[in-house]
């Protein structure tokens, strides 16, 4: 069964031979009212080249996820709406990685955890019966569910249309394409899923905004919700004090 992490313990318990395993924060923004509205968690692994995103987060080790979750948000003394986590169909179905998200959420209320659910083509067979235990007592519990990375790899609309009904928000990620804000054929893209989210009463929440010109442009499209460097970089979340910095 899952032990949660205690604060001061040993720290092997969240590291591999592969190096050590944090949570970087990066600020989510509703620019009507210029309030910060959440946090996502982004989990980086230290190298030799300093912090970086794991080769592939559905490697990561489900032990790792929990306990570092569980370490982090216990840390976390915010007065916002939300903090967001990535997960899988795969990882949302490990027993010890849901044990650590309502751990996570009892630290956290009256924060409320949403969990950011990621498409993979290795999930293809996992289905909505078999998720919707899990939908449920994050339901139970106050927590959401986010449909990731919209209208990119596995997240068309056939694959994530079933989740619809059961999902509180929904997130396009601009750094996931070649082009910019200027291409008329993201820009349909774009308000094709703003479109999609608005008819289903979800959060649209665009991602990667990194320049002036894209903030701009986003006021135009009327699309209030956002997050990306332009907004505020990740930054470390350190749960021991020598965690390293860079």
């Amino acid at each position: 069964m899952y032990r949660p992490f205690l604060i001061g313990e040993s720290r092997s318990l969240m590291e591999t031979h592969e190096g050590i395993y944090r949570y970087f924060i990066q600020p989510q923004l509703d620019m009507v009212n210029q309030s910060l509205i959440g946090y996502e968690l982004l989990m980086k692994q230290f190298t030799p080249a300093g912090w970086r995103p794991p080769m592939s987060f559905a490697a990561v080790p489900a032990e790792i996820i929990a306990t570092v979750l569980v370490a982090t948000t216990r840390k976390l003394a915010l007065k916002i709406g939300s903090v967001s986590v990535n997960l899988n169909r795969t990882q949302m179905l490990n027993p010890q990685i849901n044990e650590a998200l309502i751990q996570a959420q009892s630290y956290l209320r009256p924060v409320r955890l949403n969990v950011e659910l990621t498409e993979e083509i290795t999930d293809k067979d996992i289905t909505i019966a078999q998720l919707m235990p899990m939908i449920k007592q994050y339901d139970e519990r106050g927590m959401e569910i986010s449909l990731d990375d919209v209208g990119t790899g596995q997240n068309q609309l056939s694959d994530v249309e079933p989740l619809l009904p059961y999902a509180r928000e929904m997130k396009f990620a601009l750094q996931n394409f070649d082009v910019g804000l200027d291409d008329p054929g993201l820009v349909k893209q774009l308000v094709y899923w703003r479109d999609i989210a608005a008819a289903h009463n979800l959060r649209f929440i665009v991602e990667g905004t990194e320049t002036d010109a894209d903030d701009a442009f986003l006021n135009t499209l009327h699309i209030d919700f956002r997050q990306g460097y332009y907004y505020g970089k990740p930054h470390l979340l350190k749960i021991h004090p020598d965690d390293p910095d860079q």
